[in-house]
């Protein structure tokens, strides 16, 4: 008799969608299907940082490929981040691993293009459907639906939103959710290395220079490109949107060099090198009290978690996401003999995936929100720079995080009404 199988869609190829799917492709009697918006796969987007976190965890997914030296830059100190003074080019904080052996899993830096092309290695192409913008998300006992923009639709037995921070799948089932704009619209371009390998005092590690009002960020990355990063402040509109800013926008790079001419030397000169930008507005949202909606849907990456790309995690969260859903199914299913189990079975999964996750994604959400609109005290930006990076918050606990044991303590805990989750099977 021929094995029934679970049928997993995914709204969304992203990061979190490929990575969805490498980690559910595991299970035997799991199939997965991709529904992609964009017209063609392709390499695009600015730069991507994953953190030892997401690499430990790629290379469980099995890809090794995004781990190789050509696609990923890691610092040649093995600092993960050097922060530096706008205006003397002073280090005034290190972040340094606490618990990394593995040099493969030091923090890297990619053109996000190149880790999607690196993940679509492990994705046959049929699978992934594209042209389908998500119009709505539905779910009822019996099967979850997407419906599409052009009209048609898809349904399986469980519906993952793997389609970003202003998510149609998060829309569907929290209507009420909102994002709010930080005030900080972020200007990133990355390009060939070669365009300022000639800089005087270039460092050599990824750099973080922290000025009164803004910050500028730049590092390699992998495949001999650079990327450089600034932001500024921008107003809102009444709906609480920049204004005439869009996500992608072309940027003004003339724009770009005026915000940080009066910068340190190195700084004028990476922004002098840059040859293009674009803007990338910064949002934020409320935690969601439940990533589990109607027994049959949930959501990864930042569809799941709204915190603006704060302290470059999202990659690694999505990442993570993607590895607990694995242990969540595995752990329900395995016992299932060759099934696709129950409604229940998948709402078991899905709570326990909610349970290792949410309270994670919630702490750094907090940190996020609680810091927009903070401004310095106007009397001495200078020191009010200094102190912030003194004062930045240690996340350790965000960068190492183990997925797994965090899976583990919750499937320890069990509850009383979910007698299945008392006893791990790991």
């Amino acid at each position: 008799m021929a094995q029934e199988k679970l049928r997993v869609i995914i709204g969304g190829a992203g990061i979190a969608g490929l990575a969805s799917f490498l980690a559910l492709k595991k299970l035997p009697n799991i199939e997965v299907e991709l529904y992609e918006q964009a017209p063609e796969l392709k390499e695009i987007g600015a730069s991507i940082a994953i953190s030892p976190n997401g690499l430990r965890t790629l290379e469980k997914l099995g890809a090794l490929n995004a781990l190789d030296d050509e696609v990923a830059f890691r610092g040649p100190s093995a600092i993960p981040m050097i922060y530096r003074h706008w205006k003397t080019n002073e280090i005034i904080l290190e972040d340094h691993f606490v618990d990394v052996p593995d040099p493969r899993h030091r923090t890297a830096r990619f053109h996000r293009g190149h880790l999607h092309a690196a993940l679509l290695e492990h994705v046959p192409r049929h699978l992934i459907h594209l042209n389908k913008r998500i119009k709505s998300a539905s779910a009822s006992p019996e099967k979850v639906q997407l419906e599409f923009t052009d009209g048609t639709s898809a349904e399986g037995d469980v519906l993952i939103g793997a389609d970003g921070i202003h998510s149609k799948v998060r829309a569907s089932f929290v209507p009420d959710h909102r994002l709010y704009a930080t005030g900080k619209v972020y200007m990133r371009s990355t390009f060939d290395a070669s365009l300022v390998e000639n800089i005087p005092d270039l460092p050599l590690d990824s750099s973080h220079w922290w000025g009164p009002t803004a910050n500028f960020f730049a590092s390699r990355l992998g495949k001999n490109q650079y990327t450089t990063v600034g932001n500024f402040d921008s107003p809102v509109d009444s709906n609480g949107n920049p204004k005439n800013i869009q996500w992608n926008d072309e940027g003004d790079v003339e724009l770009f060099r005026k915000l940080f001419q009066d910068w340190n030397p190195v700084v004028t000169a990476l922004v002098d090198a840059t040859p293009y930008t674009r803007y990338y507005p910064n949002y934020a949202g409320d935690p969601l009290p439940t990533w589990v909606f109607e027994s049959r849907v949930t959501l990864v990456g930042d569809a799941a978690h709204t915190h603006g790309g704060a302290f470059a995690a999202g990659g690694a969260l999505a990442i993570d996401d993607a590895y607990a859903l694995y242990l969540a199914f595995k752990h329900v299913f395995s016992s299932k003999n060759g099934t696709k189990g129950s409604a229940k079975d998948i709402e078991t999964a899905l709570k326990l995936y909610d349970r290792t996750r949410r309270p994670h994604a919630e702490r750094l959400l907090n940190i996020v929100l609680q810091g927009i609109n903070r401004k310095p005290a106007a009397t001495d930006l200078d020191d009010a720079a200094v102190q912030r990076i003194k004062n930045k918050p240690d996340t350790t606990w965000l960068s190492e995080h183990d997925v797994e044991k965090a899976f583990a303590d919750v499937v320890r805990q069990g509850t009383v009404d979910e007698p299945s989750l008392t006893r791990a099977n790991l």
